[in-house]
């Protein structure tokens, strides 16, 4: 039997998260504070999440997300449900640009392997038999390379990086085939660690280089992904930051670029090419030029509503295609909308909008039809 691969990344693509309508964040506070089940909080989840896939739809995307709508972070949610991890709130949030975001990470706690009961592989289930078969069901997690972040990884339990390392592996292979099994045919993998390797001064990581540093990252990934199914799409997005619409870190991708651009055996890569924090796009050079990943340039902010320029994106193309083939190129907002559940300062329209914006793009400067 013939394996049916699906052609992802798609020419207009999304990264992932949609902005909470009001009637999710007021179900969720309510759940906190104990005035309706949890029955009754998903059931507005699985409402929302049946709207958003219509409005996905509805704008031309070929692909759709859950919005990411039955979680609160991007990550902390599915790694806290990794067996050996666990939620806490520590003494202060991360330092975005101008803010400190608000107060929830995980550690680890105990030896890390895959959680069969894991919530995220129900949660697709349901969100995959919403879609049907009317666009693909994209589902997003956190790279492995997030639990590498410096605090994470318990010394007690791992006095040993590399005894660690190969658990993670270990359980992100469990983890892809769970997708796989669950019927998941496109998987993205969100990095920010990966990212925070490009910035001038490393900061929450290991103690190593940032050469050794980066060929770790390589390593986990390629790793994870040995035994990939042929016909199981697997990105990865790139994200500087993404909180209320400010951002972490800055630098461009010259660092990573020789080793994770050339090497990563991933499909795809979402890249962030927003503004100026993003650097110019040299290290695209590093990109295989045979059978190599597709590259989806981030040209359109997720931070703020205004259209950009059509002119300019095309312009961007242009100066893209000197170095990846223009055939291998997609376009997609930089982020999601709401990585978090605060989400970004823009509204609902505008975010419709931007991603219809997108499409109609896609099939004016790629020839996407």
């Amino acid at each position: 039997m013939t394996k049916t691969i699906i052609k992802a990344p798609f020419k207009a693509d999304h990264v992932g998260s949609l902005l909470r309508p009001e009637s999710l964040k007021e179900a969720n506070e309510n759940f906190k504070a104990g005035k309706i089940s949890y029955e009754e909080l998903r059931a507005v989840q699985t409402k929302e999440i049946e709207r958003i896939v219509d409005k996905q739809i509805e704008v031309g995307l070929e692909l759709v997300t859950d919005g990411e709508f039955r979680r609160g972070w991007w990550h902390l949610d599915f790694m806290e449900h990794l067996n050996g991890f666990e939620g806490y709130v520590p003494e202060k949030g991360l330092q975005f640009h101008g803010v400190e975001t608000e107060r929830y990470d995980v550690r680890n706690i105990g030896k890390v392997s895959f959680n069969a009961n894991h919530p995220f592989i129900k949660d697709f289930i349901e969100f995959k038999e919403i879609v049907g078969d009317r666009a693909v069901a994209k589902q997003t997690i956190p790279s492995p390379n997030q639990l590498f972040h410096a605090g994470i990884r318990n010394q007690e339990v791992y006095p040993n990086l590399e005894d660690y390392t190969q658990d993670v592996i270990d359980t992100y292979r469990d983890v892809v085939k769970a997708f796989y099994d669950a019927g998941c045919r496109y998987l993205q993998f969100d990095d920010v660690y990966i990212a925070g390797l490009n910035a001038e001064q490393l900061f929450a990581f290991e103690n190593l280089s940032r050469q050794e540093l980066i060929d770790l990252s390589l390593h986990v990934v390629n790793s994870v992904l040995e035994d990939k199914p042929e016909d199981l799409i697997i990105t990865t997005h790139l994200c500087r930051g993404n909180y209320r619409s400010t951002w972490a870190f800055e630098g461009s991708y010259a660092h990573i670029a020789p080793t994770l651009f050339a090497k990563e055996k991933v499909d795809g890569f979402f890249l962030e090419y927003d503004d100026d924090r993003s650097g110019d796009f040299q290290p695209l050079r590093h990109i295989a030029k045979e059978d190599g990943p597709h590259v989806v340039l981030g040209l359109f902010t997720s931070k703020f509503g205004e259209l950009e320029d059509k002119e300019l994106i095309q312009a961007r193309i242009e100066e893209a295609s000197q170095f990846v083939s223009k055939d291998k190129i997609c376009l997609s907002p930089q982020c999601g909308f709401a990585s978090t559940h605060h989400g970004n300062i823009l509204t609902e329209e505008e975010q419709w909008n931007k991603l219809a914006y997108v499409v109609k793009l896609s099939k004016e400067l790629l020839g996407n039809e």
